[in-house]
């Protein structure tokens, strides 16, 4: 191959690179793949305010400023069987129409201080299935926020690489 074919080639392939990422804009696609869940946006509602019950935000970061809810969703859809996905669908939406006791609200709707109420009483329960999706709900909102990078790296001291490497010591032999 001759040389002015080559660099003819190499600066069409240069051009093509440096014009992706407009192509992808272009055509709707984005650099970070969007995750299509089995749950709504009402279900994923009522998750993110059960997350903002367990470990709300006060003065530092709470559940949904590290993304836990979306952490439960992912989880729950890629590695829970079927029918522990359903439990939690349906226990999601009995939540939501349990809180209809209290001046009509949904659980969604409640105060903070009612929502809690509610997941105490579901945290009590003797029915297995409610059980079973609080304890779940529980264990993994508290594994997503305390395993989250802000939480690791900022309030628990986390170092990815801990100590340092110190090259070309001399060493006394």
């Amino acid at each position: 191959m001759d040389r002015r074919t080559a660099v003819k080639n190499f600066a069409l392939a240069s051009g093509a690179l440096i014009t992706l990422p407009s192509w992808m804009v272009k055509l709707g696609l984005s650099e970070h793949p969007t995750f299509q869940s089995s749950f709504t946006s009402e279900e994923h509602e009522i998750l993110a305010k059960i997350c903002d019950t367990i470990i709300p935000a006060g003065n530092s970061v709470g559940a949904i400023s590290v993304g836990v809810d979306k952490y439960l969703i992912k989880l729950i859809d890629d590695c829970y069987e079927p029918d522990m996905q359903s439990n939690v669908k349906k226990q999601l939406h009995a939540l939501q129409s349990s809180g209809a006791a209290n001046d009509g609200k949904t659980f969604t709707d409640l105060s903070p201080e009612l929502r809690l109420q509610s997941l105490k009483k579901l945290s009590a329960s003797t029915n297995k299935d409610e059980l079973e999706f609080f304890k779940l709900i529980k264990s993994e909102t508290i594994r997503g926020f305390t395993t989250s990078q802000k939480v690791m790296v900022n309030y628990l001291g986390y170092k990815t690489a801990p100590g340092h490497y110190y090259g070309s010591v001399n060493v006394k032999a």
